[in-house]
């Protein structure tokens, strides 16, 4: 089940469906993604597919969290990054092993909390954690060399653009019926916007809870 040979069955998987960054793929091969999910469905670790995590939230399928990393890497490993959605933590985990600091909001808060245990469990401390609706970003922490949006808004939330640096790179889902991962690069002369291809994310919604 959480044998090196299904973990590199998954990352060969990962290399056919186009993600190409092997620093990044070393990073799907080692982060133990069983530890994310319920024991129910932790024999469902490896699959290249989403699971369920509670409260009508998903644990991205891997190829969705290697592509959206390999992405905001492109140009670069940025030093400091915001997580909008902290979820079950497997994106947070995977970020924190490629960038110095991670700030990550998560408007659920038993999620968080779990998420957090797990940072503690793998020894990730380079991780700052806020209970908060993630459409607002951290303004406090910002701004940020990059962003990284794992739930759906309808359009790209501004208050998230504003806390970008210059030079910055935000990658986000973007659509209600129809989603598109998108690329969002902030310049000296304004804002770049690239979609990238066809997403499937739950919806980026207000409030905490």
């Amino acid at each position: 089940m959480t044998s090196l040979r299904t973990r590199e069955r998954l990352v060969q998987r990962l290399r056919e469906e186009g993600v190409s960054d092997e620093i990044v793929l070393n990073v799907i091969r080692t982060t133990p993604r069983h530890i994310f999910v319920d024991e129910a469905l932790s024999h469902r670790a490896y699959e290249d597919t989403a699971l369920p995590i509670g409260f009508n939230q998903t644990l991205s399928q891997p190829y969705t969290v290697a592509r959206m990393t390999e992405l905001l890497l492109q140009n670069g490993a940025p030093k400091k990054v915001l997580e909008v959605g902290s979820g079950s933590g497997y994106q947070t985990a995977v970020l924190a092993q490629l960038v110095p600091s991670v700030f990550t909001v998560e408007r659920i808060g038993p999620l968080q909390e779990k998420a957090k245990s797990r940072m503690k469990l793998l020894g990730l401390d380079n991780v700052k954690f806020l209970h908060t609706d993630g459409g607002m970003g951290w303004p406090e922490k910002g701004p940020f060399d990059a962003i990284m949006v794992t739930a759906a808004p309808e359009h790209i939330p501004e208050a998230l653009i504003d806390q970008l640096t210059i030079g910055g790179r935000m990658v986000i889902p973007v659509g209600a019926d129809k989603q598109y991962l998108t690329i969002v690069d902030r310049t000296s002369a304004g804002v770049e916007i690239e979609r990238v291809e066809p997403a499937r994310f739950v919806p980026l919604l207000a409030g905490i809870r």
